[in-house]
């Protein structure tokens, strides 16, 4: 089965760390029953710390918390910061560990690279930003910019399901990709509220039964487009279709637009990015490089109704190996609002690419390597299916009880989990005064 629309949602976008932190740490704060939390990144740093400490706060109200962190990108947090969840009774579980050989992380591909929280099978946030101090205007020039959205209503029981099933704690149902359950009803079987005016889509890629499903929606997106398309995307380096897409909806006549990294954390992504640059260019397409900081974000408008947000780039990792996760959204107001801020990057923040004529053997150069590209873009989802397709382990980390054995380290109770959250050094609402 293929996800569904789902009605009655109420939609909030939330831009950058300044106003995602403080709205899931709320949300958890508030937590009666259950939080399950996926992150690709968890630094312990002062995101961190107050992420560990609002989970333990919430264990010591006796919810459940399940915390999936991908084994790549939380490689460096060591033990301590993880036992005192642990400890505190909270399930954390590691997509695809690997030890290092000679230094060196070897799990590099097919990474779980979703974000999404789900608190009391009632609130749900997904997007991109991680749980880290760089994505906070004061950490400096390195500062990432990003989105991520807020989600009650129906739309958040398929989420909620996808999440239980990822943490293994329910069987995953016949279709991972977040299909709806019967309409009004939330897992469990409760009848979701409806929320809002929003229609919405969840949407996540795998490497067995839904490798293309975002990449999809974006194309069926695009082909549909009537007036306006504005992509801002950090990792571009996209596919045969998808560019063939784009080029189509600029030679119609519609508004295509991209907003790339100028100022990138890694240089090979500009570089990528910059071989399509002459290839889109000549179609119509504008392409806007973001200058302020790094680009994190993955998002897109279409005409006034159409959205997505979420964890995918548009590059070979997102499309083709990672585990993803993103919504799609109908709804004037919220495309509206995404359009708005977007605008005013371009307007404010961004240089755009113009066309600068080139000497002709330079001019023909830059043809043949677009050229290249193009089609190395174009076999490139065949050629994945070459590398080896291992199925991904996901290890439950001990608590320290486990590990220690009886007698040398008892299993928190509430009161001693409630103390620990008082003393690990962090004040609460930190985030929320600034």
């Amino acid at each position: 089965m293929r996800s569904r629309w789902i009605e009655g949602n109420h939609a909030r976008l939330l831009e950058n760390g300044e106003q995602f932190f403080p709205a899931v740490f709320d949300a958890i704060r508030r937590a009666r029953h259950e939080v399950l939390l996926e992150t690709f990144i968890l630094f312990d740093d002062k995101v961190g710390r107050e992420l560990q400490q609002v989970l333990l706060e919430a264990a010591a109200r006796g919810v459940r918390i399940d915390l999936l962190l991908d084994g790549f990108g939380c490689a460096e947090l060591r033990p301590p910061f993880l036992d005192a969840l642990t400890g505190a009774g909270v399930r954390i579980r590691t997509f695809d560990p690997a030890t290092r050989c000679f230094g060196i992380r070897l799990n590099v591909l097919r990474r779980m690279h979703r974000k999404i929280v789900v608190v009391d099978g009632e609130r749900a946030f997904v997007g991109g930003i991680n749980y880290s101090a760089d994505h906070l205007a004061d950490f400096g020039a390195q500062a990432k910019q990003d989105y991520s959205v807020e989600l009650s209503g129906p739309i958040v029981a398929p989420i909620h399901r996808f999440a239980q099933a990822a943490a293994g704690i329910a069987a995953a149902s016949s279709s991972d990709d977040g299909d709806a359950p019967p309409h009004g009803k939330r897992a469990g079987g409760d009848v979701g509220e409806v929320a809002g005016d929003v229609s919405a889509l969840f949407v996540t890629r795998d490497n067995h039964h839904h490798r293309d499903a975002i990449e999809r929606h974006y194309r069926i997106a695009i082909r549909s487009a009537r007036r306006s398309l504005l992509i801002a995307n950090a990792y571009f380096f996209p596919g045969y279709l998808l560019l063939r897409e784009m080029r189509r909806a600029a030679r119609r006549g519609v508004d295509v637009r991209l907003i790339l990294q100028g100022e990138p954390d890694m240089p090979i992504v500009k570089t990528a990015a910059s071989m399509l640059y002459q290839h889109l260019r000549r179609d119509g397409v504008r392409i806007h490089e973001y200058c302020k900081r790094p680009l994190h974000g993955k998002v897109a408008v279409v005409d006034d109704h159409w959205s997505t947000v979420g964890s995918s780039n548009l590059d070979p990792l997102s499309l083709s190996l990672n585990l993803e996760a993103n919504v799609v959204l109908r709804n004037t107001d919220f495309a509206r609002v995404l359009r708005e801020r977007l605008q005013e990057l371009i307007d404010n923040e961004c240089r755009e690419i113009e066309a600068v004529p080139q000497p002709g053997g330079f001019a023909l150069w830059q043809r043949l390597r677009s050229t290249l590209v193009f089609h190395f873009l174009r076999r490139f989802p065949a050629w994945v299916g070459i590398l080896p397709r291992h199925a991904p382990r996901l290890e439950l980390l001990p608590s320290p009880a486990q590990v220690s054995g009886p007698g040398q380290f008892q299993q928190l109770n509430r009161n001693e989990v409630a103390d620990l959250a008082r003393s690990v050094g962090h004040v609460p609402g930190e985030l929320h005064a600034r």
